[in-house]
């Protein structure tokens, strides 16, 4: 049966695995390869880790904690954060990363998404976009894990990284991030609108029925897992955990 792609969303920072709340005061959760060890034995299909702090240090991806993030996973691996270069995205491929995230770089050089993505495939290349309300409601494009606000709005957005190549979207709601209240359909369906490439969306998920409902009212392609796939509950301790596929197929139903 095919169901929609759900995967772990975990945060990286200063190599310890953290959790945030509305992107801010991150709680350490983890080691980041313990945590991948018992994803393997959960049998995820898929990962995202992202560097929090590497772009605001202004500092490269660490390859070294990457290189034993990859030699660990038995699935796929998304890596985001402080990516600045087509010679750091080739050389994220060579340690056995599947695909990249890009962030703040991209929306201040469209360019390298388009080179990359000539030069290693759309399919690879993930544009990542953190949306929050600002004045009057409007949904703006944040940079710089969220601490520079932008004046683009996410719908116009998406429709300029598609054309410049990007295989797909990560639409990460700011507000949402931590709370466990649900994910933004409003918001998704701002992108998933326009959008002629998937989307994944990631903040808000408290609950299973907040997972169909970002594909089922959202239209969203996948979903990622960040407090879900960390703690028992919420206000609870921290319990690396992930549905089971039993429990995906349930709130899915059979999708052709």
């Amino acid at each position: 049966m095919l169901i929609p792609r759900v995967m772990p969303c975990l945060l990286v920072k200063k190599d310890r695995l953290v959790k945030t709340i509305r992107f801010k005061s991150p709680s350490y959760v983890g080691d980041p390869v313990n945590a991948i060890k018992i994803y393997n034995e959960k049998e995820v299909d898929e990962l995202i880790i992202l560097d929090i702090n590497a772009t605001i240090e202004r500092r490269k991806p660490n390859f070294e904690l990457i290189s034993e993030v990859a030699s660990e996973c038995f699935m796929p691996v998304c890596y985001g954060g402080g990516i600045s270069s087509i010679d750091e995205i080739k050389k994220l491929f060579g340690l056995g990363i599947e695909k990249v995230s890009v962030n703040s770089q991209s929306f201040n050089n469209l360019d390298l998404i388009y080179q990359s993505a000539k030069a290693f495939g759309s399919q690879s290349i993930i544009v990542s976009m953190d949306v929050k309300k600002a004045i009057f409601s409007k949904y703006r494009i944040c940079t710089h894990s969220g601490n520079k606000t932008t004046k683009m709005g996410p719908g116009e957005y998406a429709k300029m990284v598609e054309n410049a190549g990007a295989g797909e979207i990560l639409l990460n709601s700011i507000d949402r991030d931590g709370t466990w209240d649900g994910f933004d359909i409003d918001l998704i369906k701002l992108v998933t609108n326009v959008a002629n490439i998937p989307v994944i969306v990631l903040g808000g998920a408290g609950k299973l029925s907040d997972i169909s409902d970002a594909v089922h009212k959202g239209g969203a392609s996948a979903v990622g897992l960040g407090s879900m796939a960390v703690y028992q509950g919420k206000n609870l301790g921290v319990l690396v955990n992930f549905p089971s596929r039993q429990k995906l197929i349930e709130i899915f139903g059979r999708i052709q």
